[in-house]
């Protein structure tokens, strides 16, 4: 890379770090189709993408953005949070007066007569 184009560049993004990864992000850019915002003159990509960045012709934060998004692999979209529906009169619990929902609580024994009482589901002669 031509040194002066780093240092043209430096007063724009101050890390240089940041620097290599956004010149690299617009020069992947414009090597996938992306058009330029300067003139070539037989410069290749990464030079073309850091004259892009000293003249101001692409934004640092813009590119920044898009480095970012480019690397997220999950989207966080934003969706409305779900409303609170209101218990129905006779479903499983009983409300008191101040609206507090009560369940009934069955002990494991209860449970246990429970299933003893229910028939298994029938086998059938195909299972030979």
């Amino acid at each position: 890379m031509a040194r002066v184009t780093v240092e043209d560049c430096i007063d724009k993004v101050e890390n240089r770090f940041e620097l290599v990864l956004l010149a690299g992000h617009r020069a992947r850019l414009i090597s996938s189709g992306s058009p330029i915002t300067i003139d070539r003159d037989n410069d290749k990509n990464p030079v073309v993408a850091l004259r892009e960045i000293a003249d101001e012709t692409v934004q640092p934060e813009d590119l920044k953005e898009d480095l970012i998004h480019s690397l997220q692999k999950y989207v966080e979209v934003d969706e409305p949070e779900a409303e609170t529906v209101p218990a129905l009169a006779g479903s499983a619990g009983s409300s008191d007066d101040d609206g507090n929902v009560t369940f009934d609580r069955m002990t494991e024994e209860d449970l246990l007569r429970g299933l003893e009482g229910l028939v298994p589901p029938a086998e059938t002669d195909d299972e030979e």
